[in-house]
Parts: C-alpha cells; sequence; structure tokens
C-alpha cells in the first residue's frame, strides 16, 4: 500500500492539529498564524495574527465541538498546500450546522503556518 504524499501527511495533520485546538481554546491558535496571516470569516476580512486571534476568541459561543466529514489537501506551485474541509460543528446548545474551510499553509523557517484561512457555515437560502 502507498504512503500518501507528503502534502496530504502535512494538510491532514494540520487540520486535525488546528480542529483539537479550536475546540479545547481557541486562543492558542495564535502560533498557526503570522502577522500576514488573512482570515475570511463568514464575508468578514481580518488582517494579522492579532486581528484573527481576537476574532476567534470573540466568537459567541463557550463550547464548540468540530466533526470532519472529508478534508482535501493539494500542493500549490509555490511549494504551499492548500487544504479544503467540509464538516458539522456543535456550538453550545445551537442545532448543528454545517461548514467549509480552506486553508493555505506555507512552510516557514521549519514550521507549517496558515497564511490564509476562509470559513462558511453551509446555510443556504432557498427562498
Amino acid at each position: 500500500m502507498a504512503e500518501n504524499p507528503i502534502w496530504e501527511q502535512i494538510g491532514a495533520s494540520f487540520i486535525q492539529q488546528y480542529y483539537q485546538t479550536f475546540d479545547a481554546d481557541r486562543t492558542q491558535l495564535a502560533v498557526i498564524y503570522t502577522d500576514a496571516s488573512c482570515l475570511t470569516w463568514e464575508g468578514q476580512q481580518y488582517h494579522g495574527k492579532a486581528a484573527i486571534v481576537e476574532k476567534l476568541s470573540l466568537l459567541p459561543f463557550q463550547k464548540i465541538q468540530h466533526s470532519i466529514t472529508s478534508q482535501d489537501h493539494q500542493p500549490t506551485p509555490d511549494s504551499c498546500i492548500i487544504s479544503m474541509v467540509v464538516g458539522q460543528l456543535k456550538a453550545d446548545d445551537d442545532p448543528i450546522m454545517g461548514f467549509h474551510q480552506v486553508f493555505l499553509l506555507k512552510n516557514i523557517q521549519d514550521a507549517w503556518v496558515c497564511t490564509n484561512d476562509m470559513f462558511r457555515l453551509a446555510l443556504h437560502n432557498f427562498g
């Protein structure tokens, strides 16, 4: 059986670490972002580690649990990794909701960091 390509191993490891940290204490996610990182959260943009961590810290729930349905990873021509995640989340006593999230990972000084992060709830308006 062939081993997964290195970008899939790195991407999957990052995703596991990200959501475990997010669910336990999202204020600790600062280590994965840089001062040049960008986050788009439900259409709102945040630039830089401090702004991103502030946004994540101020999300209006106390408890959250993510369940990953699927994840895909690809290498980019400039040696980065793009990861797409589809899953469900449960925040406090709210109903379970679907979500999509995309990460662009870059190796900076032998550490993989998130330079770009885009998140959307999977809400549909059929009206």
